[in-house]
């Protein structure tokens, strides 16, 4: 749909400058001479061409750029396409008043020059459309994850915006194009805002900007993504289930500023309109052509004593030519407008619209095959074809070459499954996570000299691999290092010894609760609510350190630290336990008689999940992934003040985090070493850094809120948890276990 709306006002925009060089160029023309039409369509055709070569170049240029610089590009095209976009969206709106009368003049001086020079006055006034729509497309397409529906719905409304524009040249239809482009126009700036954040997005990806792991929401987890209504708004906004706050912030601050400026923009008061004299045919058409592009405001704020008598403001009858017949005197030339041009353009006087254009469609095309040719490893970028089978992987796979190699994986097994390009170590150099049942996927690795297999771990299916191909040579650059495959075998030790560390601290909780439940019952019933307090935020730091269990834990874990999101009664429903509830009636002034049958019942499930702890098997592969979690967590749901029922213990809580962190990386060290040597040594000092920044936030050894805390302070948290996320975002990947492993 965004790119359908982008095709179909964009086409529409080039339309209308070509109906008006059109009709220019005949009412230009003497009634016994007519001018030929062909050089203006041969100067459109040399736009079209520019705006062709310059989609391949951009398209081919990235293709052979590592991930993180496609990135790195991508996103710097989609913040200067939004910025070009939302220029035309304003000029679109000062100038469109003006702009057949701009088109007329510099026709008029193009035909006394000769052909030549119309062909390239129309070459430069469609070129800039072009070369902007090329641009904005290429990035809405990129946003969109897809390649055939995107250029599709572009294709639908270039041809939309051709039929209307040749009714409206016929006179079959009229059109309120005020109106259109108005409405359009914000249309397209939501589009733009969109654009905008997936760009920002790119930019955070490849390491340009900060804050990727600053997240302010992630709903692909709570809804259905793949749903018909999930895929609407995603494919109107080009929003996504996940964004940073950088994202997001953009994208709000965007739509906030830009979306006023314009509706003020169209509320500026137009220039007086002439007084109309008489017009015959000719006059109708320069009257028409000089209101087709008419804002909407324009014309609605124009006095009526103003509007020009041959075409109504909410019309858009594109010009016609003068009838032979016709009286009127044709209008002088403005001053200058003759010597000018003649003077700029003196080598094309004379020349043939045919050499001209020739000019401007082979040369736009002979520098972008050109580009296309000279880009580094031309060879290497075509994708070698291998398929998978229910029998064989990747069985055509014979010989290959040093360097970034591509292959195309076409899954003819019938089953979805896991494609790994394994080293003679056995480590990885290249994988696809997940390849459908009849789907084809490309995999790219950069290889260097020795012996490669490919693996086809396929669901339900034995492990089948391809025979070991031999690459000899240098290659021209290095890539990602290869990562060894972790079995859950080398995993189980660490989970062994995780789950021999919870009970203890499950132990020391329980005796913490009592202490909670006594500070409940003291002074007669009336209970010691401030010691309550105390004690409750030290039973809740203990739970916080035993943070990688909480999925091992399931419904038990729930009925100790859940939160009331999706209950029907939120925080006054009875489902709502454990130690979160305990926070919020203490906080909020409930009486300890309230409170103590919350506290009984956290006892209990306390009990029942001792009970249960050696039955509970914690799952080896979940540890790679809450090592990177915890924090995570910490970031979305403390610092963000989500998980805060009234205590305002953020720091605090993820101080317990950081520890229940250090001793999920500390169990998981030998592996994560084995295969990025360097990463602890980096992530040690940050953790380090968030331990100091965390405790600096005290006042007098007393834990401080967020609200509390000077703005120094704040920063400092979440510029110490952003880095250590990091570092720590690429434990998960290093200790990935293949599905059939």
């Amino acid at each position: 749909m965004p790119n359908l709306l982008i095709g179909l006002r964009e086409g529409l925009e080039a339309g209308l400058v070509v109906s008006i060089l059109l009709a220019a160029l005949r009412k230009t023309g003497e009634a016994d001479r007519r001018i030929s039409s062909s050089p203006v369509w041969l100067g459109v055709v040399g736009a079209v061409a520019v705006s062709g070569s310059f989609a391949a170049v951009l398209t081919f240029s990235t293709s052979v750029l590592s991930s993180s610089a496609q990135e790195a590009v991508g996103g710097l095209l989609s913040v200067l396409a939004v910025g070009l976009v939302t220029g035309m969206v304003f000029w679109m709106r000062r100038t469109a008043a003006s702009l057949s009368g701009d088109l007329r003049s510099k026709v008029g001086a193009a035909s006394r020059i000769g052909p030549g020079a119309l062909a390239v006055t129309a070459f430069l006034a469609v070129g800039r459309e072009g070369l902007e729509t090329t641009l904005f497309l290429w990035t809405a397409v990129r946003a969109s994850g897809e390649t055939v529906a995107p250029l599709a719905g572009a294709g639908v409304g270039l041809a939309v915006a051709i039929l209307l524009c040749r009714l409206l040249y016929a006179r079959a239809i009229k059109l309120n194009l005020g109106v259109f482009f108005s409405r359009t126009a914000l249309a397209l700036i939501v589009i733009a805002a969109g654009v905008l954040s997936y760009g920002l997005g790119d930019l955070q990806d490849a390491g340009l900007l900060p804050g990727r792991a600053w997240v302010a929401f992630d709903v692909s987890g709570t809804i259905a993504t793949d749903s018909w209504w999930a895929s609407i708004i995603t494919g109107i906004t080009d929003l996504s289930p996940l964004m940073t706050v950088l994202q997001l912030v953009a994208w709000a601050v965007y739509l906030a500023v830009v979306v006023p400026a314009f509706l003020r923009a169209g509320r500026t008061k137009p220039e007086p309109v002439p007084a109309a004299r008489p017009v015959g045919a000719a006059g109708t058409a320069a009257a028409a052509g000089s209101t087709v592009a008419q804002p909407e405001s324009a014309a609605a704020a124009a006095p009526p004593a103003a509007a020009p008598p041959a075409a109504a403001p909410d019309s858009a009858e594109p010009p016609r030519p003068a009838a032979p017949g016709s009286a009127e005197p044709r209008p002088a030339p403005p001053a200058g407008a003759d010597s000018a041009p003649r003077r700029e353009w003196a080598w094309l006087s004379g020349r043939s619209p045919w050499t001209v254009a020739v000019v401007l469609i082979v040369v736009p095309a002979a520098a972008a095959a050109a580009c296309v040719v000279a880009l580094p490893s031309a060879s290497a970028r075509a994708a070698t074809q291998v398929s998978v089978t229910a029998s064989s992987c990747a069985g055509e796979w014979k010989s290959g070459h040093t360097g970034a190699q591509t292959f195309a994986i076409d899954n003819k097994s019938g089953k979805a499954g896991e494609i790994n390009l394994d080293n003679a170590a056995g480590a990885i150099v290249g994988e696809i996570e997940t390849l459908g049942p009849a789907t084809t996927a490309q995999l790219t690795a950069t290889l260097t000299d020795g012996t490669y297999t490919f693996k086809c771990l396929m669901s339900g299916s034995r492990t089948t691999q391809s025979g070991a191909v031999q690459v000899s040579g240098r290659a021209a650059g290095g890539g990602p290092a290869a990562v060894a495959p972790v079995t859950v075998a080398q995993l189980q030790p660490a989970a062994a010894a995780y789950h021999a560390y919870v009970r203890p601290q499950l132990d020391d909780l329980t005796h913490q609760v009592a202490v909670l439940r006594a500070d409940l019952d003291r002074h007669k019933g009336k209970g010691d609510l401030a010691a309550a307090r105390t004690d409750w935020l030290t039973a809740q730091l203990t739970w916080d350190r035993i943070g990688a269990a909480y999925d091992s834990f399931g419904d038990l874990g729930a009925d100790v630290d859940g939160l009331p999101d999706g209950l029907p009664g939120g925080v006054r429903d009875r489902d709502f336990t454990g130690l979160h509830r305990l926070e919020y009636g203490l906080w909020h002034g409930q009486s300890a008689a309230t409170l103590r049958p919350v506290a009984a019942r956290l006892t209990s499930d306390l009990g029942k999940l001792k009970v249960q702890l050696p039955k509970l098997t914690i799952d080896p592969t979940d540890l790679p992934i809450r090592a990177h979690e915890i924090l995570e967590d910490a970031l979305r749901d403390r610092l963000s003040g989500m998980a805060d029922f009234g205590s305002g213990a953020a720091y605090p809580e993820t101080y317990a985090d950081l520890q229940g962190t250090r001793v999920v990386v500390g169990e998981l060290q030998p592996l994560i070493t084995a295969r990025a040597p360097h990463l602890i040594g980096t992530l040690d000092p940050q953790l380090d850094a968030l331990n100091a920044a965390l405790l600096a936030t005290r006042d007098h050894g007393h834990w401080r809120s967020p609200q509390q805390t000077p703005q120094a302070a704040r920063e400092k948290v979440a510029a110490t948890v952003d880095a250590a996320l990091e570092t720590l975002s690429a434990v998960p990947d290093l200790l990935e276990v293949p599905i059939s492993r």
